[in-house]
């Protein structure tokens, strides 16, 4: 068992690399615990809230309590399946904007600023809105990520956008286009009616090729010799073998399991090490620090006409939705139902938008419970560039054993401040005109929550992890400490060992990150293979007047 590539994780990055890696005609093995995502759930997109939270396909990984949520447990989903985290996730597909990717670059990720990944974000997609008012010539018409948008028939998400306007924000026709800020339509990862996953994209594709495979199994640790990784150990079948890479072993586990492989491979902070009695091969202090995440809420309004998707919301409605979906891949079960979107400034002197909105036809949860009120409407909000970071370490040596998670979600007295901002500017939408037919109460935080203390103790009790977790094994400058790969995602200390999927990213993008990890692996393959796109001379849009005005 060997190839010139081992790459461990099937996931949104580890795909995208099979990808180009056995296209240039490269041999690549791709190692993955994971099963097989054939069936409903996770191809019906509006099945969305089943696959995450099976053990089948998740990893079924918790934080640890978290301190400033009172203690609360929150749940951290990660496929466990092809495809990765792309398998089981909300299907919303954000780039990022620019300043994300200015701000990686001056944090000494040269060569990942904006102009730089752009050209990666074109290659990969295929976007299917070119006359949807959309910037065309922004997005990608021919690679293998099909994006797409929902119908938007129902006259809430025109609702949503209007009163964003109303408000006094702008409304963009493509917030992965020129100009993020503002309220639009938004893109999903569907095509034809079903989830197009990493595995969809590329990694099916892949194999259909004689230098890709996929092999079955729990990748235990990286196997180094003379400070240069020559394979992976893999236990499958009660069997621990070795795969060996005759150029290079690539992670793509995760940002949760790349830093706990790179630990159990005796590559982390020294002293963590030696307290599970592993031997150090290279002291780096950075891995598995600097964990970062979304954190949100459901602002949950209940609504004066019945044509939420509240009515399907039983055994009927969904056995329907279910049977035209099976038959057709057509109707409500072909949509994640977030279909509407809006990016907003919390206040003058922010730069680039810091708050993201999911709009939801119906009031319900990520675990597929509605609220009792019936029919309502939900936007899913929160900042978006928490100052506070966590960290991943070891629990054991034990390969099978979870590692210990701590967000340290709310940690610094700014993300109090911004979350505030976030719930007072939502009522301030919902209160417009356009929302007044439909708006009948808001059923959560409810209009009793008012005060400063208010809306701690509701955000305390009710924030919500996004399932955005990065940052785990920083890209930075090969001299910087905290840094773990350096700008072509290698490993620093370590030759033959690359990392790329969410983990290396040194601050959290706006939005949701499954389109970022895949652009992540697209752009390291080419760092593999010695090659890059030409950057773009493309002028993004920021609000001219930031620095003085809120919106």
């Amino acid at each position: 068992m060997q190839a010139d590539y081992v790459i461990v994780g099937a996931g949104s990055a580890g795909c995208a690399m099979a990808y180009r890696l056995s296209e240039a005609g490269k041999s690549v093995l791709v190692i993955e615990h994971g099963g097989s995502d054939v069936g409903p759930l996770i191809q019906m997109p509006a099945a969305l809230s089943y696959p995450m939270n099976m053990s089948m396909y998740d990893w079924g990984y918790m934080s640890a309590p978290e301190p400033h949520l009172g203690g609360r447990q929150l749940v951290c989903p990660r496929g466990k399946v092809i495809g990765g985290s792309s398998s089981i996730n909300g299907m919303v597909y954000v780039r990022g904007h620019a300043g994300d990717y200015e701000h990686w670059a001056e944090s000494g990720a040269t060569g990942w600023s904006y102009a730089d990944v752009l050209p990666y974000f074109k290659r990969m997609e295929h976007w299917h809105e070119s006359g949807q008012g959309g910037d065309a010539e922004w997005r990608g018409s021919d690679g293998p990520l099909h994006v797409s948008r929902g119908p938007r028939d129902n006259p809430l998400h025109a609702a949503f956008v209007e009163s964003g306007r109303q408000a006094g924000y702008p409304v963009t026709g493509d917030y992965n286009g020129q100009q993020q800020e503002g309220f639009g339509p938004m893109d999903m990862t569907v095509h034809n009616g079903r989830r197009w996953s990493a595995a969809n994209a590329y990694l099916k594709p892949a194999l259909k090729r004689e230098n890709c495979d996929l092999v079955k199994g729990l990748a235990r640790r990286v196997v180094i010799e003379n400070g240069r990784a020559v394979g992976v150990e893999i236990e499958r079948g009660g069997q621990v073998q070795v795969i060996r890479a005759n150029a290079e072993v690539i992670l793509a586990a995760s940002s949760i399991n790349s830093p706990k492989l790179l630990m159990l491979s005796g590559i982390g902070p020294a002293a963590h090490l030696a307290e599970h009695g592993i031997d150090v091969v290279a002291d780096r202090a950075g891995v598995g620090q600097n964990l970062q995440d979304h954190l949100e809420v459901y602002m949950q309004v209940a609504c004066k006409q019945p044509i939420t998707l509240y009515k399907h919301f039983n055994l009927l409605g969904k056995a329907m939705v279910g049977a035209q979906w099976l038959f057709t891949k057509t109707g409500l079960g072909a949509s994640n139902q977030f279909e509407s979107a809006g990016f907003i400034r919390s206040r003058a002197g922010v730069q680039y938008p810091d708050i993201q909105y999911h709009f939801l036809p119906i009031a319900v949860r990520y675990d597929g419970q509605a609220a009792a009120e019936g029919h309502g409407f939900q936007a899913h909000v929160g900042p978006m560039r928490s100052p506070s970071r966590g960290a991943v370490t070891l629990n054991s040596a034990d390969p099978k054993a979870a590692p210990h998670i701590l967000f340290n979600y709310m940690s610094t007295e700014q993300d109090w401040v911004d979350f505030r901002a976030a719930l007072r500017l939502t009522r301030e939408i919902f209160a417009q005109d356009a929302m007044k037919p439909f708006v009948k109460h808001e059923i959560q935080p409810g209009d009793a929550l008012q005060s400063d203390a208010e809306l701690d103790g509701f955000i305390r009790e009710h924030a919500e992890s996004a399932y955005h977790p990065c940052g785990t094994c920083k890209m930075g400058a090969a001299d910087d400490p905290s840094a773990v790969v350096d700008p072509e995602c290698r490993v620093i200390g370590v030759d033959g060992l690359r990392v790329a999927d969410s983990s290396i990213f040194p601050r959290i993008t706006n939005g949701n990150l499954n389109g970022p990890s895949i652009m992540t692996g697209e752009k390291a393959s080419d760092h593999i293979l010695g090659r890059s796109l030409a950057a773009s001379n493309a002028e993004p849009w920021f609000h001219p007047d930031w620095q003085t005005a809120q919106r």
